[in-house]
């Protein structure tokens, strides 16, 4: 295997970790550094997906007293079942979304125009959902007092209101975890059980599109790419790993408005980037 080759993979890996669950979409990142390092074939699109695999480990392994836990009660606890149910719940519309309009999407929407409307658009609206630049009396945030302080208190209309929120981020440049965690906000959850159901969604939602992704184009593949995959998919765990830690942290004492203004240089970045032909959007997906 050739060792640039594997050094391009580790870079993708470590991007991926980065971004996958802050609120700044993964796909736009990869789909710049990808072209940016010449790593954007269509192997390369299908390796962008499977090395999701590492970051969702990572998310498992931080969570894993309150899945493991959860898993145990299912058969003799109530909350348990209706949290599983709410993941469950929370996940089918983008399941039935995806494979309804997933090709439409990719046929029509993956341009550079819209893809940085959609990082500004996002960044504009993470700022009105903080609350940024409104008057509002010291120390008080406006989501000081959501409905929903629990990821168990949460009913199954609560769930649905976030998958279908998930469900924005097929339009390229949105952000799985921006319009989990922001649509979760927006719909009553604190801050941070937004971000903490946003994770557990990840979970079934990105093995899922992995696993989809790898066997529709299997065909793209042979042995001789595993450790390519290997290096990205352990790249991206590592990275997610203290990206998730970070993050969990980080949202104890701080709102999501750095990453909204990101997002509304990245889109800024899209356009010049698309004008000034560094990379073709339109071949991101």
């Amino acid at each position: 295997m050739d060792i640039v080759l594997l050094i391009k993979a580790a870079v993708m890996g470590i991007v991926e970790g980065l971004t996958e669950f802050l609120p700044i979409s993964s796909t736009g990142h990869l789909i710049l550094v990808g072209s940016l390092i010449e790593f954007d074939d269509a192997k390369a699109k299908v390796f962008d997906i499977a090395i999701q695999t590492g970051a969702i480990l990572a998310v498992v392994i931080v969570f894993w007293a309150k899945i493991s836990s959860t898993v145990l009660a299912l058969p003799t606890q109530r909350l348990a079942r209706r949290f599983a149910v709410n993941v469950l719940i929370a996940f089918l519309p983008a399941v039935v979304l995806g494979l309804v309009l997933g090709h439409t999407i990719k046929q029509y929407l993956f341009t550079p125009q819209v893809v940085a409307s959609t990082f500004i658009l996002g960044g504009m609206i993470i700022l009105w959902v903080e609350g940024w630049g409104r008057q509002r009396p010291e120390n008080e945030h406006p989501n000081d007092k959501a409905r929903i302080l629990n990821v168990e208190t949460m009913a199954p209309v609560d769930a649905l209101k976030v998958g279908l929120a998930q469900c924005l981020a097929m339009i390229p440049g949105t952000s799985r975890s921006g319009a989990t965690i922001i649509g979760g906000m927006l719909f009553g959850l604190s801050r941070k059980v937004a971000t903490d159901f946003s994770f557990y969604l990840a979970i079934p939602t990105l093995i899922g599109a992995g696993a989809y992704s790898l066997f529709k184009e299997r065909a793209l593949l042979s042995m001789s790419d595993a450790p390519l995959f290997a290096v990205g998919t352990v790249m991206s765990f590592i990275s997610a790993w203290i990206c998730v830690r970070w993050l969990l942290k980080y949202i104890s004492t701080h709102s999501f408005v750095v990453f909204a203004w990101y997002r509304i240089a990245f889109g800024l970045l899209v356009l010049l980037s698309s004008y000034a032909g560094w990379v073709n959007w339109a071949d991101g997906v």
